[in-house]
Formats: C-alpha cells, sequence, structure tokens
C-alpha cells in the first residue's frame, strides 16, 4: 500500500474551501478529470455520508463512497469500485484555517493490485498520476476561490459607523 498526500494553502475562508471541494463536479476543472457525477445523495447533505459519487479520470473509472463529513473539517470516502482494479483503504481530506487561509491535505492509501508488479506499478506509476491530479484540482480550487471571478468570501469583517 502506498500512502500518497498533497498539501495546499487556499487563500480562502475554510467554510468556502470545504464546500467547493467537496463538491466533486468541480474537479472537471482539473485537466485530468473528465466527468465526475453525484449518484447518490448523501444524509444530510449532497455529499453527505453514503454519497456515491462515480469519477471519470485520465487514469480511471472510480466509484466512492462517502463515509465520514464533518464540515467544515474533513471528509473521508472509500473507492468501492475502479477500472482498472485498486485496492483503496482510505481517502481523507482535512481543512484547517491557517493565518495564510486554509490550509487542506488530501491523503489517499492504496495500490495496483497486481502480484510482483503492484508495488513498483502504484510507485512509479500511480502515485505521481494521482499526486498531480489531486495537485491541479486543489489549484482550480485555489483559481475558483480566489481569482478575479471568486465570489466575495463569507468572512464577517466588522464595520465601523
Amino acid at each position: 500500500m502506498e500512502t500518497m498526500t498533497v498539501e495546499r494553502v487556499i487563500d480562502a475562508p475554510i467554510d468556502d474551501v470545504f464546500a467547493w471541494l467537496t463538491t466533486t463536479t468541480h474537479y472537471t476543472a482539473s485537466p485530468l478529470v473528465l466527468r465526475c457525477r453525484l449518484a447518490r445523495h448523501g444524509e444530510g447533505a449532497p455529499y453527505g455520508v453514503g454519497a456515491i459519487r462515480n469519477h471519470l479520470w485520465l487514469i480511471g473509472w472510480f466509484r466512492e463512497r462517502i463515509s465520514v463529513y464533518e464540515p467544515p473539517y474533513a471528509t473521508e470516502y472509500v473507492v468501492e469500485r475502479s477500472v482498472p482494479p485498486a485496492r483503496h483503504e482510505l481517502g481523507r481530506m482535512t481543512f484547517s484555517e491557517t493565518d495564510a487561509g486554509t490550509l487542506v491535505r488530501w491523503t489517499t492509501r492504496a495500490e495496483i493490485p497486481l502480484p510482483l508488479l503492484g508495488g513498483f506499478l502504484t510507485r512509479f506509476l500511480a502515485r505521481p498520476v494521482i499526486t498531480r491530479t489531486f495537485g491541479n484540482i486543489l489549484k482550480a480550487a485555489e483559481k475558483a476561490l480566489t481569482g478575479p471571478a471568486a465570489k466575495p468570501p463569507t468572512r464577517r469583517t466588522p464595520t465601523t459607523r
């Protein structure tokens, strides 16, 4: 099993970053993600616990189920099925406030289940593609949330009279 983690600080409020990154239809803003669809709504929120989402990336197709949904601090998922097949133990995004914005830490633990070659292919093929895709999605989130077209932040600032 290979653990892959990508981090990025996004200069936007934690609520906005969490909302953008848990709405996976936004992922198509990354050039490595072709299609994302919410197949079943979760409990209490579209992408809440029990939600099923289907993703088509350049490297394959993934059916994921949300197992943890704690806005705006964490979400976890498991890949239930994929083509090509993969073994998946963990998918987690955590969000924490910093002086510079919101720190996002995206971690997955997976491997290609092939005898003898699986570890090599996971480390030298899957790992770079997955981490690059995660990085591209985080970059797209930053652009959407901080670029010129971004909506005003949800932070409340005191007003003076």
